[in-house]
């Protein structure tokens, strides 16, 4: 179901996606759908935990790989990059919505998510750091939110342009001015 919600999403964007077209593209009744799910809700809440376990698995598989922190750092962006390419629907979800105006249960969860990945963006910049990689004057914090920020941008111009399948070379030619702009004028 959800795989099928991520692809009406790309389609359609997430605004045109009814229970009717979710419990078509899965073959079911659109009651089959209440049965597993008491509400709306419920399969947006299932959709944001698929993408929760994909991509915190994406990103733990990178942390994982070993080599310096910049390696490590690279191989987090590109691979974030790389889920968000392969699963273009589910920026359209998040940005669909977090534009509703009102704190809700979905945008609590983002933050805590977004607030996760930061800090342990922020503590491997602060491992460069230390390594001497990068100066002791980078704002670790500041770096991080850029780091997420370049990832993001990428997506929404993906969406603008649905260009999904450039994302990756994309990544690829911005990751090392990201790493410039860490680095600062002082190398």
């Amino acid at each position: 179901m959800v795989a099928a919600v991520v692809e009406l999403a790309r389609e359609r964007g997430p605004e045109g996606i009814t229970t009717q077209a979710i419990a078509d593209r899965v073959g079911v009744t659109n009651g089959a759908l209440f049965r597993h799910f008491p509400d709306k809700l419920a399969m947006w809440s299932a959709v944001f935990d698929w993408v929760e376990e994909r991509l915190e698995a994406v990103v733990d598989d990178a942390f994982r790989g070993g080599g310096d922190p910049i390696e490590v750092l690279e191989r987090v962006f590109l691979a974030h990059v790389r889920f968000v390419s392969g699963h273009p629907g589910v920026p359209r979800i998040l940005f669909h919505e977090l534009q509703r105006p009102a704190d809700s249960e979905f945008r609590d969860r983002v933050r805590k998510a977004v607030r996760g990945y930061r800090k342990r963006i922020g503590e491997l910049l602060a491992q460069a750091k230390r390594a001497g990689l990068l100066p002791a004057t980078l704002d670790e914090e500041a770096a991080a939110v850029l780091f997420i920020g370049t990832v993001q941008g990428l997506a929404v111009q993906s969406t603008l342009f649905r260009g999904e399948a450039g994302m990756n070379a994309a990544a690829r030619r911005l990751f090392p001015l990201l790493l410039d702009g860490f680095r600062g004028p002082h190398r």
